[in-house]
């Protein structure tokens, strides 16, 4: 059954994290394992949870015998499709809670009888204190977007989930990054893990092309609004750092004749799902959403994201970009930088252990530029990428910008097709920081 859901789904071949992690979940293994977004790691961990449940009659049917613990409601979301998908042939079933929508309704599924429960932490807690959830008979747990759910403050809601669980259980820890949080929460929790680590920590997917646009702060929208228009693209996913930066982006663009919708979380639960319906059917060509966003977020084939705002922690970036260019698909990445925000480029930057490429809206060129970026501490194994991305250009993106300059921005023309009443052309600014 579990084959027949995967071919029909159109897989054929499993990614490298599928192939790391399915063996270990299923001899029965605590896993801590470490991929980019993007790679597979949902049904890395859904597809040995159901052949495991499967396989073994229960003592009590249709009671939570797996749990899966999620950050955000958009991934809750995801990951039960994922389970309702690979096991649609089997007789297992599958609840999804979450808050910002009413509670009555998931109450009345769970008293049906659920094996497997996707839950965000906070409406986990609240239907555990009304009694209307049960882990005696819980198995496996899974923990996803561990990371995620530590920058978000959920720590204390995941210790305080960790104690009603039965002390025997296997457990999967699924996270795009180890920080050291991340270590110490894994001492408490995982027996003798098996670690699996597909690919560097905060490593951009290597299909997605990456480009910084120096702006000033005010024109950031206007130049949105022209690529978004001359560059014809019909869905771009664009993140804003404040809630109530989204939602007047988003006007913005609307009030511009671009059919645009924001995400975030003062959204009710309802906008935030018609909004991304209607991004992903071709409705709205411009979803402006603020860090929820980043993860959880499974479109498939989004072309490109840009970076209105430089988020401020850099590994948020790896996140925010990896929204394109899944599964192996090419994508690209734009961020409109202006000066102010050089400290966040230049962590984000040594993070990913690359310079970003610098390149020109012609007409916006800034009157406050952005500084030249830090030298990298440690280069290691990207210094080689670095140098051969200076060569990579969009396609057909020319028309709109000035030729690149190498990711520094050095030896850069005068500046031509300036604003009507902007100052005169500087020169270019020069020295190597290297």
């Amino acid at each position: 059954p579990l084959l027949r859901a995967v071919k029909e789904k159109g897989y054929t071949e499993p990614s490298p994290i599928q192939v790391e992690a399915i063996p270990a979940v299923l001899k029965g293994r605590d896993i801590m394992a470490a991929a980019q977004t993007g790679t597979g790691k949902t049904a890395g961990f859904v597809l040995p949870i159901l052949q495991l449940l499967s396989a073994s009659a229960p003592s009590h049917p249709h009671r939570i015998r797996s749990l899966i613990i999620t950050p955000t409601r958009e991934l809750a979301a995801q990951v039960a499709d994922s389970v309702e998908t690979y096991g649609k042939h089997l007789p297992l079933k599958s609840a999804v809670v979450f808050g910002g929508v009413k509670i009555n309704p998931q109450i009345t599924a769970l008293r049906k009888g659920v094996d497997i429960l996707i839950a965000t932490p906070g409406r986990l807690l609240d239907l555990h204190q009304q009694g209307e959830v049960n882990f005696n008979e819980l198995e496996i747990l899974v923990l996803d977007e561990a990371d995620r759910m530590l920058d978000m403050g959920f720590i204390h809601d995941i210790r305080r989930i960790l104690k009603v669980l039965p002390a025997r259980r296997q457990n999967l820890l699924f996270s795009a990054t180890f920080a050291n949080e991340i270590r110490q929460l894994t001492k408490t929790i995982l027996h003798e893990p098996v670690e699996i680590e597909v690919s560097p920590p905060n490593t951009t997917a290597e299909r997605v092309e990456q480009w910084v646009y120096p702006v000033d702060k005010k024109d950031k929208a206007a130049v949105l609004r022209q690529l978004v228009v001359d560059k014809d693209w019909q869905q771009v996913l664009v993140f804003s750092r404040t809630k109530h930066g989204a939602n007047k982006l988003a006007q913005q663009l609307e009030k511009a004749g671009i059919n645009a919708a924001a995400i975030h979380g003062n959204k009710s639960q309802a906008a935030r799902t018609k909004a991304l319906a209607g991004f992903k059917a071709g409705k709205r060509r411009v979803l402006v959403a603020t860090e929820i966003a980043a993860r959880g977020l499974d479109i498939a084939q989004l072309p490109q994201v840009v970076n209105f705002d430089l988020p401020n922690v850099p590994e948020d970036y790896v996140h925010r970009i990896g929204r394109t260019g899944r599964a192996g698909a090419a994508g690209k990445a734009y961020s409109l930088v202006s000066a102010d925000e050089i400290k966040q480029l230049n962590d984000i930057q040594q993070v990913i252990q690359r310079h970003l490429i610098r390149e020109y809206v012609d007409g916006f060129e800034p009157d406050h530029e952005v500084p030249p970026s830090a030298p990298l501490r440690k280069p290691q194994v990207h210094g080689q990428a670095r140098m051969q991305q200076h060569h990579k250009r969009p396609a057909g993106d020319g028309k709109h910008t000035s030729r690149g300059r190498g990711s520094e921005g050095h030896n850069r023309p005068q500046q031509r097709n300036r604003r009507p009443g902007s100052r005169s052309a500087r020169p270019a600014q020069g020295g190597n920081t290297r």
